[in-house]
């Protein structure tokens, strides 16, 4: 039995008006399940909790934020979650490799296999794909506060917006007991490739190789920045001179002001912070060939779905 745990608000509603369609195919697969929505994230956990102690497979169908919450919620048990991509961004699903349109990828949930990935943590909050601190968590900010902008593109605009005003900023960070420094833009803390609605800030990232990609962007010009952005798309951004990544397992991190921390489009931490990484935290269904790839990156081939 699955419980599809849904933010019918998710992708501006996108998750709501597919849940039908969803359901559906679910039933067409063979695949029992009842479907609950969700308040909140507190309330997704809730949920997510109820589903086990049911002995039932928990489904996130939203955006990344729901996904982290009930993967938070399953976490170092023997629970199988599923993953329904319904948000704006859907990073999550596109590094598992999963169909980005929520009714492909319910074959998945029949036909997939599990996959223990890694998660991060920060006290006692964690995170499933890239914390990000400076440049991109302003940004962040700014495309959780858009209304008139739609989709994974709300991203962009969040960075156009925040280099207007952006002024560098000095941080310090330890990688598993090592001193490092940087002026300039972001520091992000990867568990996974991609964030931002596909932008693979940490191309090489894997989720389950118990170690973080630390990425580190140093200061240069606004007018390279800019011509700079879109190249993170494919993740040719790294051969830049003021891109420099680290590998580590836990990391300390502190800065010259305050600045959030951001992971799965949402509010992790405030400066400083210590993050960690659980290794093969929890186990989520994914197509066979990424369960047996072990975190294989996908190949960008995924379809967007239409916009909603």
């Amino acid at each position: 039995m699955l419980s599809l745990i849904v933010n019918p608000a998710s992708g501006g509603g996108r998750a709501g008006r597919a849940l039908g369609a969803v359901r559906a195919a679910l039933g067409r697969r063979g695949l029992e399940h009842h479907a609950e929505l969700t308040l909140d994230l507190p309330h997704a956990r809730e949920l997510a909790a109820a589903a086990v102690k049911a002995g039932e497979m928990p489904v996130a169908f939203g955006g990344d934020g729901l996904v982290a919450a009930v993967a938070d919620a399953v976490r170092s048990g023997d629970t199988v979650m599923g993953v329904l991509p319904g948000g704006r961004g859907n990073d999550f699903a596109r590094c598992l490799g999963l169909p980005l349109d929520p009714v492909a990828a319910t074959a998945v949930l029949a036909d997939g296999a599990p996959l223990a990935v890694d998660m991060g943590a920060a006290g006692d909050r964690t995170f499933l794909g890239i914390a990000t601190t400076g440049f991109d968590s302003e940004a962040n900010r700014v495309a959780n506060s858009a209304r008139l902008i739609r989709g994974r593109f709300v991203y962009t605009y969040g960075g156009l917006r925040t280099l207007a005003t952006w002024k560098p900023a000095s941080f310090k960070l330890s990688v598993d007991g090592v001193e490092h420094a940087l002026y300039g833009y972001t520091v992000a803390v990867a568990n996974a490739a991609m964030h931002g609605g596909g932008m693979q800030l940490a191309p090489e990232a894997s989720l389950t190789d118990g170690q973080f990609d630390v990425v580190m962007i140093a200061d240069l010009r606004k007018a390279t920045f800019l011509r700079m952005l879109p190249t993170v798309f494919k993740g040719t951004h790294v051969a830049l001179d003021e891109v420099t990544i680290l590998r580590g397992s836990t990391i300390e991190l502190s800065a010259d002001r305050p600045f959030t921390i951001y992971a799965d489009g949402d509010p992790l931490a405030v400066l400083p912070a210590t993050l960690r990484v659980l290794p093969a935290a929890v186990r989520v269904m994914a197509p066979a060939r990424a369960a047996g790839a072990a975190g294989a990156v996908p190949d960008g081939t995924a379809k967007e779905p239409e916009a909603g």
